[in-house]
């Protein structure tokens, strides 16, 4: 199975790159055109993305990746860059989707009209600053094509350059994305 990663605020960093060797991903989607930002904190990187990129422009980048994707694919998909693949999950003209993983999309609670068209785990975080992850939680399994994974960790946790990486939680949905994507 084609693994794609997408990358959240961050981009691709030296991190993100090993975590595409560890599941034999061949593509890493970024918005910043697989260069190294180097920010220095989560409030930088997001600043950067939301001035000079956005998420319209990140999702039809995602877009025109997924036009010259030939085979059956997996999308896992992290912050921002979940946002995008759930959007993206309802759109009949992007093909070779086989599965979506979205790891603590929070934009995607702006964006709850969405039906989509193929299986997307949705892995959500245990708590939320600008939201109520159970109450979205709640709206979302209702829909067809989506599971619901919660977690007892923070948004980030998969990221080591996030004040909440989680060591223990990287390395169990590791396992977890290996086991589940074979």
């Amino acid at each position: 199975m084609n693994i794609i990663l997408i990358s959240d605020v961050f981009g691709k960093t030296p991190a993100l790159i090993e975590l595409a060797k560890a599941l034999d991903a061949e593509t890493i989607v970024d918005p910043y055109n697989a260069i190294d930002m180097r920010f220095k904190n989560e409030a930088q990187a997001y600043a950067y993305f939301m001035d000079n990129v956005g998420l319209e422009v990140y999702l039809s980048k995602l877009v025109e990746v997924m036009k010259s994707v030939a085979s059956a694919s997996t999308l896992v998909g992290f912050s921002i860059g979940a946002s995008i693949l759930w959007q993206v999950s309802a759109r009949p003209a992007v093909k070779n989707i086989k599965r979506g993983i979205c790891y603590y999309g929070s934009q995607i609670r702006h964006f709850k009209a969405v039906e989509p068209l193929f299986e997307l785990e949705l892995v959500f975080p245990k708590k939320e600053l600008h939201f109520d992850v159970l109450e979205l939680q709640t709206v979302l399994a209702k829909k067809s094509n989506v599971n619901i994974i919660a977690t007892d960790y923070l948004h980030g946790f998969m990221n080591l350059y996030s004040d909440n990486y989680d060591t223990a939680a990287y390395v169990e949905q590791l396992k977890w994305l290996r086991l589940n994507n074979d």
